[in-house]
């Protein structure tokens, strides 16, 4: 299976800006990502990134330096603090469903198939805060709407534990499918963001796996961390292995959207960071890729822990010690 179109996150390229000429605006943040080598694709926040630049603008940056539009994420900004589907009033319920399918519209316009939900706001922080089930219906609801509206496009919940909010609708893999198993349209899945996974304290190949068995994983965002927060650090930096398993899952389970590298470089050059993440996959994609099928199925078959760390893990094959 080949590698994935590579995309980088455009916030990551207002680091260290006294290493660039440009303003930093959206744009020059598109032009500055275009530089690394490996990045074929940049994934677009909204609104965020589109406060005063028009789609025409955008396509002629794209056309300038080559590069696609992998994703539109939304982002819902402090009016929605109380939520977005989930909000209380049910009129900013409609407000968060129409601004979601106005950026599911410039999804389109750009050329992209994709519509990532982070719904950063849809939860709760004290305990009788929310009707829970109320709070799933919503959820529910807000999404049925938007893939209903869109149905040439593919429209993925980015689940989340914590952050802001102390809980969530979907919080994990299992949450985040019921709700996909509910709205019941097959335009509407999830997308997988390693860190997130981690905060879970999930095994992000295992939450993959899930996903891809209901063809329902539509987004891999790559990043690093230590598990209690969403640190963003450089691709299998910290948990190589469990990264080589996550790929390997992908390949095994054909997946077929892009790799977006949702990391948060601050003192690094973010062209560098960048490259460094490309770099980390494409060496582990293909290290998944020389894993023996037969042999890895046969230790499975035993739960033999030693035979696969034999099989998968550089430092761990006794032939070579």
């Amino acid at each position: 299976m080949d590698l994935p179109i590579l995309s980088c996150r455009l916030n990551a390229m207002s680091s260290r800006p006294d290493l660039w000429n440009g303003s930093l605006d959206t744009v020059d943040r598109i032009r500055r990502a275009a530089t690394t080598d490996g990045i074929g694709a940049v994934d677009i926040n909204y609104p965020q990134h589109v406060d005063g630049i028009n789609a025409a603008d955008l396509k002629a940056v794209m056309v300038e330096t080559g590069l696609a539009v992998g994703a539109i994420n939304l982002r819902y900004d402090g009016y929605f603090s109380l939520g977005a589907f989930t909000n209380p009033d049910p009129k900013i319920r409609r407000e968060a469903i129409d601004l979601t399918i106005e950026a599911g519209n410039l999804a389109l316009e750009l050329g992209a198939q994709h519509l990532i939900v982070w719904p950063a706001h849809d939860g709760y922080d004290y305990p009788f805060q929310v009707d829970y089930r109320k709070l799933h219906t919503h959820s529910v609801e807000g999404f049925s709407a938007v893939g209903d509206s869109l149905p040439e496009l593919l429209v993925s919940l980015e689940y989340k534990p914590i952050e802001p909010r102390r809980f969530y609708a979907a919080s994990d893999i299992g949450t985040s499918m019921l709700v996909v198993r509910d709205v019941d349209l097959p335009n509407v899945g999830v997308a997988l963001d390693f860190a997130h996974s981690l905060m879970a304290g999930e095994n992000p190949a295992q939450a993959a796996a899930l996903a891809l068995a209901e063809d329902r994983l539509f987004g891999i965002h790559l990043n690093d961390g230590y598990s209690r927060a969403d640190d963003g650090l450089v691709t299998g930096s910290i948990h190589t292995l469990s990264t080589l398993e996550l790929l390997y899952v992908l390949q095994q389970g054909g997946y077929k959207g892009h790799i977006y590298f949702d990391t948060f470089p601050i003192n690094e050059d973010p062209v560098k960071e960048a490259h460094a993440n490309v770099l980390a996959v494409r060496k582990l994609w293909h290290r998944a890729s020389e894993i023996d099928g037969t042999e890895l199925r046969n230790a499975r078959e035993r739960h033999d822990a030693l035979q696969i760390l034999d099989l998968v893990h550089p430092a761990m094959d006794r032939d070579k010690a």
